[in-house]
């Protein structure tokens, strides 16, 4: 039977790109896992009560065409997807460009092989940030999400800060992600672990 788990993401985080290049790497690795990827926008986290929601002016927002991008290509084409999640990340991450340029959003896009025009076309209808909208609510309202990267499983969630990428092992990513997901499933009595100092 396969692990099964979600983890949320935001294209702009940087610990969110650790822990998905990890389990990216894992499961093109072939990890026998049954992952759910759940987009947060970090936008409308920090939206200050009583003003208005990120989703009543997307465009406002650095990272919310990427995060729509990529929840297209996981709907409609899931074949490209782990390529396009990794291309997303990677382009902020290590190219440092911007996700709210579109150029650059169609760019990765089409080296990862998906149809760039379509995604930008269901881009342009409005419905995939009302998807985004929804998944990031129900995240918040069902798991009390407040940031990225969350791991989802077994009616427990937690944030966890991963420091390094697993730098294409796929077989360290598998056994760093499953590690993270017995914790949460199999240890909830642990509630904070966190190092006062970084070995650097």
């Amino acid at each position: 039977m396969p692990l099964e788990f979600a983890v949320t993401w935001d294209y702009r985080c940087p610990f969110a790109r650790i822990a998905h290049d990890q389990v990216l790497d894992a499961l093109e690795a072939g990890a026998d896992w049954d992952v759910t990827f759940v987009p947060f926008c970090l936008g409308q986290a920090h939206v200050e009560d009583g003003e208005p929601d990120i989703w009543d002016h997307p465009d406002d927002d650095t990272g919310l065409l990427a995060l729509q991008a990529g929840v297209v290509v996981r709907d409609t084409d899931p074949d490209h997807f782990l390529a396009v999640h990794r291309g997303l990340f990677n382009a902020r991450h290590v190219d440092g460009e911007a996700l709210r340029d579109e150029a650059v959003v169609r760019r990765v896009l089409t080296e990862a092989g998906a149809d760039a025009d379509a995604v930008l076309a269901e881009i342009a209808t409005g419905a995939p940030l009302e998807t985004v909208r929804k998944e990031h609510e129900a995240a918040v309202t069902n798991d009390e999400v407040w940031g990225v990267p969350t791991f989802i499983a077994g009616g427990r969630a937690a944030f966890v800060r991963l420091m390094t990428t697993a730098d294409g092992d796929g077989e360290l990513a598998r056994r760093n992600i499953e590690r993270v997901v017995d914790m949460l499933t199999g240890w909830p009595e642990l509630n904070e672990f966190k190092h006062t100092s970084l070995a650097r």
